[in-house]
């Protein structure tokens, strides 16, 4: 009798067990992979892309949010207003939200963060936007209200970009590494050269929206690991992953391979404060070097849309100006020559770690041979790029280097008179002046159409091709984006079927 109890209490056992590991059985974690690391965990006081892929939306949020389709919708600001012609915007902000320290969001912190933003000191990557508010007024906790010097029909936009997070302001200073924002996610661990771990915040104000308690971001700049990362199953995710291994992914069942377009433009980057490159002779001779299909074919395999300005088809006001410096060697040649350089003219090449420059690299370096100019490749990590090359009032150390500016709506940068590049033409800065005080969106597009042109005919930039950026995920992940209106990964979305 105790034996025919003892079984059926077995089988009573075995039958219970399944139910809560069926609970439990749905994944609330996720690795995704990322080609850069962050330099640090600030996005309004560094430029890199980075920052805000790991960051944006997840640990800070901004006044507006921008969706997968371009769109913006309220975030931080539950509505907004503006003036009819477009100078002054007027924000109600969300009541009852409160940042990861326990102080309470209003006004006062948005008021805070675009003053830091604008300040002398300021290294944010949009501070000539921020510089151009004339006024800030918080007239009550929950009113926030922008009066620009010039209007601005895409300030909701701009506003919903990393540079416009809000920060905390007794913590901002310590935000390069003890980020807290009012996002879903708080900063768990980070080890550098390695891996970060987001952790679900508890107290967020939505917090059973959020489906993943764990995040972990492991930094991956090599594309053979980038992909045998994936295959392994170590990464669930990879958004913007190596161009290189994607056709093996969309026959393997087990991904769904997601490419989406995007506002970036990847360029050779041609320092105009340096001799010869500062003659528009020389800058049109490396330009008419560029075999552009070779270097799409070559550096991303086939993944973009050829440019030539700075600027991507699709946006207002686009013109076609790839046929002002087109591809012709032997162009090339008198045009060093009438500039009176003597070949070979040696420049360097500083080559940062995504593929698409080191690969776009090596193909750049031997086109530009083929004309007599002798670029030597320095490949450089992340961070010594952004210091040597980039920084604002940096010493903008190299010749040529090859990056993907990421930014929409950012022909602003080429007025900034300490921007990488080194242009600096007052008719272009007269020119952005007319686009940018034209109310009617008719007369921007036509004026946008001049600008595109005059920084091809200056030849500012190697300017190569829009991107189209492959995300690769496991396919019972949901709620990761396929367009990349910017780099962002919103990970209050993802979740497991």
């Amino acid at each position: 009798m105790l034996k025919k109890l003892t079984i059926v209490a077995f089988a009573a056992a075995l039958a219970a067990a399944p139910l809560p590991v069926l609970a439990q059985s749905k994944k609330d974690s996720v690795v995704m992979g990322m080609t850069l690391e962050p330099p640090g965990l600030d996005p309004t006081n560094a430029a890199a892309a980075a920052i805000a892929e790991v960051t944006l939306y997840n640990i800070y949020e901004t006044l507006t949010k921008i969706n997968e389709d371009g769109s913006v919708a309220p975030l931080l600001a539950e509505s907004w207003t503006a003036s009819p012609d477009l100078k002054t915007y007027t924000f109600k902000l969300r009541k009852g939200v409160k940042f990861q320290n326990g102080e309470a969001f209003d006004s006062a912190a948005v008021k805070f963060s675009f003053e830091r933003n604008a300040a002398a000191n300021s290294t944010n990557k949009d501070k000539s936007l921020f510089q151009a508010f004339e006024k800030i007024d918080a007239p009550d906790a929950e009113t926030i209200a922008l009066t620009l010097k010039y209007p601005e029909p895409n300030l909701p936009f701009l506003l919903g970009q990393a540079s416009g997070s809000i920060v905390e302001p007794k913590s901002a200073a310590t935000n390069v590494t003890q980020p807290v924002g009012t996002g879903p996610y708080q900063l768990g661990a980070w080890v550098k050269g390695s891996s970060l771990t987001l952790n679900k915040w508890a107290d967020y104000r939505n917090a059973s929206a959020i489906k993943l308690s764990k995040v972990t971001i492991r930094f991956i700049g090599d594309p053979a690991a980038q992909i045998a990362a994936l295959l392994s199953g170590d990464v669930d995710a990879f958004p913007r992953v190596t161009t290189r291994g994607v056709a093996q992914f969309k026959s393997d069942p087990r991904f769904t391979v997601l490419v989406g377009g995007s506002k970036a433009k990847t360029i050779v980057a041609i320092n105009e404060k340096k001799k010869p490159l500062d003659d528009v002779r020389v800058r049109r001779a490396i330009l008419a070097a560029i075999d552009r299909k070779a270097m799409i074919d070559g550096a991303v395999e086939g993944f973009g849309t050829p440019i030539g300005s700075f600027y991507t088809p699709g946006s207002l006001g686009y013109v076609d100006t790839t046929a002002v410096n087109p591809y012709d060697p032997e162009k090339a040649k008198k045009l060093l020559a009438e500039a009176g350089v003597t070949a070979p003219l040696e420049l360097s090449l500083k080559l940062p770690p995504p593929p698409y420059a080191r690969q776009g690299g090596e193909i750049l370096a031997a086109q530009l041979a083929k004309v007599g100019i002798n670029a030597k490749i320095e490949n450089v990590e992340w961070a010594q790029w952004l210091s040597q090359a980039f920084a604002p009032n940096g010493p903008h150390n190299y010749d040529l280097t090859i990056v993907s500016h990421v930014e929409p709506f950012d022909l602003v940068k080429l007025t900034e008179p300490d921007f990488y590049l080194g242009y600096n033409s007052d008719a272009f800065n007269a020119l952005y002046k007319q686009v940018v005080s034209t109310p009617d969106e008719a007369g921007r597009a036509k004026l946008l159409g001049d600008a595109q042109k005059m920084l091809a005919t200056d030849a500012v930039a190697g300017f190569l091709f829009q991107p189209q950026w492959p995300t690769v995920i496991n396919k019972k992940l949901k709620g990761v984006w396929k367009e990349v209106p910017q780099f962002e990964n919103d990970f209050s979305a993802w979740s497991w079927e």
